[in-house]
């Protein structure tokens, strides 16, 4: 279950940026994006999370995971397509190999909503 070292990975991430503000918000939202074709269990994802974050400066913070489908370009037909994931990678038309990806490999963090002590709630960009 590789879900649970990256949910490690995520955490020691928004660890460094918690430790670097002056001080330190109250984290209650992480977005993630992340790509079909990553071999990512969201269910998995939000899982590990959840039990990871528990008595940590994420406890009680929600994970809002965002799909993005597989999508492929094929370079001879001059247009996109959605390989069938595990079954056929190929474009639809020609059969020529998925070369080209457009999306789906993503596994980044979009943003943040977090709250400073007395102030409303900030949502920022990573």
């Amino acid at each position: 279950m590789h879900e649970t070292d990256m949910t490690r990975a995520l955490i020691l991430t928004l660890q460094d940026w918690w430790e670097s503000q002056p001080e330190p918000p109250t984290i209650s939202k992480v977005h993630l994006t992340v790509g079909n074709f990553t071999c990512v269990e969201p269910a998995s994802l939000q899982f590990a999370f959840t039990v990871q974050t528990q008595n940590t400066f994420l406890a009680g913070a929600e994970l809002v995971i965002r799909e993005t489908p597989l999508i492929a370009f094929c370079h001879p037909c001059q247009k996109e397509y959605k390989p069938d994931i595990g079954v056929q990678y190929a474009c639809p038309d020609c059969q020529s190999p998925m070369e080209d990806i457009r999306s789906g490999r993503e596994l980044k963090i979009n943003r943040l909503e977090y709250a400073l002590l007395g102030q409303p709630q900030i949502q920022e960009t990573l």
